[in-house]
């Protein structure tokens, strides 16, 4: 009897016909990996590459290695590389600050409080998420150029404090969905208002939505290219995006081994935070509007 239950606990073993597919299966998504990563190895294995061999040799084991394109990148563009690393980050937080609190103060609003058309802005919300970003290009840029605004970082911090990522209005109103309104009425009676309640009940259990806010913004806001390339023309306020578009020329396309390994660099501070704040994300996802 011992001997039949540990069977049928334990299953039959896996057939000749099973082992050939599962080899196959993991053959196939290892050879998926490989594509999916080769870029980003070539682009590492390219930085450490003397300039005049990147195009020329493009395998992934260098006859020589050289630190020359990092020493000649630092300084590519009149000023050390530095700058840009301060700019990215300027942004990136502003950017993460605006979008923590323009959107929980609307997603609270949207999700608690009783007004007129409530559910009519809720849906033009959710609709903006819809609206291709390079429709309003034009008419934000006529906006901040009349305030004479464009060279700075203005345009791109000020949306942010007005909750235009509609994405994560949606991602904590559905958080705070979740919630019991037990809480709200609770902090109603003691005397709070609205502010009171959101500030001291509701926002301190929003925890996993904001930390998930926050290391979308960052990854977003530090490889943004196209929002800084129209806003920043002078080389003193250019973000790591727009530095490394400089360096290469259209023509003579000299500058390819300083770009990538500029690029590396700008890689490390997105790696360092991924890795830090992996498991919040997940845990956030995984709570967040999610159950």
């Amino acid at each position: 009897m011992a001997t039949l239950t540990a069977d049928a606990t334990t299953g039959p073993p896996p057939t000749r016909e099973r082992r050939i597919r599962s080899a196959l299966k993991h053959t196939g998504l290892l050879v998926f990996v490989a594509f999916m990563i080769y870029p980003l190895v070539w682009m590492v294995v390219s930085a450490f590459k003397p300039a005049d061999q990147i195009l020329t040799e493009p395998g992934l084991i260098p006859q020589d290695l050289t630190l020359d394109n990092f020493k000649d990148g630092w300084n590519a563009l009149n000023r050390p590389f530095s700058v840009f690393f301060v700019n990215s980050l300027v942004v990136t937080l502003g950017s993460i600050v605006g979008n923590l609190f323009s959107c929980s103060l609307t997603a609270y609003a949207l999700a608690r409080l009783r007004f007129r058309m409530r559910k009519v802005y809720f849906a033009i919300t959710l609709a903006s998420v819809m609206l291709p970003f390079h429709v309003l290009v034009i008419p934000q840029y006529i906006f901040f150029s009349q305030l004479d605004l464009v060279n700075t970082y203005w345009p791109l911090l000020i949306p942010k404090f007005l909750a235009t990522d509609a994405f994560f209005v949606f991602l904590m109103v559905q958080f705070i969905r979740t919630l019991p309104r037990e809480l709200d009425r609770a902090a109603w009676i003691d005397g709070a208002g609205p502010f009171l309640t959101f500030w001291y009940v509701v926002l301190p259990l929003m925890r996993p939505a904001l930390v998930t806010t926050t290391i979308f913004t960052f990854i977003w806001t530090w490889n943004d290219f196209f929002v800084p390339l129209i806003y920043l023309t002078r080389t003193q306020v250019f973000t790591v995006p727009v530095a490394l578009n400089s360096m290469v020329d259209s023509e003579t396309q000299s500058g390819v081994g300083m770009l990538f390994a500029m690029s590396l660099l700008s890689l490390v501070p997105i790696l360092i935070f991924f890795a830090i704040a992996q498991k919040y994300l997940i845990r956030g996802i995984a709570t967040t509007g999610l159950k």
